[in-house]
């Protein structure tokens, strides 16, 4: 049963990926300022090159965000599984 629930959210992360994929439209990873400086450049080579960058240094914080969202995810689920095992307190079997 397990498995069945761990694929229909792999289908479900798959289709959402196609979907984002699809509807994409052409993101400039800039900030206004940044924006400002480089629209006075001709090279549109290094244009491109500083947005491919901008886009790698986001990598380091969501890559950090989303390790901790899984380790709590997991300890939530540990926490969940062992409360279930009829060992639980008293004030847990008054609910």
């Amino acid at each position: 049963m397990r498995s069945l629930t761990g694929w229909r959210v792999l289908l479900f992360v798959m289709l959402a990926v196609g979907v984002v994929l699809l509807f994409q439209a052409p993101a400039v990873a800039q900030c206004s300022m940044c924006k400002a400086v480089l629209s006075g450049s001709n090279n549109a080579r290094f244009i491109r090159n500083f947005n491919i960058g901008v886009l790698v240094l986001l990598l380091p914080p969501v890559t950090i965000f989303c390790s901790i969202f899984i380790v709590l995810k997991r300890y939530h689920a540990d926490g969940q599984e062992s409360e279930g095992d009829g060992l639980g307190s008293k004030a847990d079997s008054e609910f």
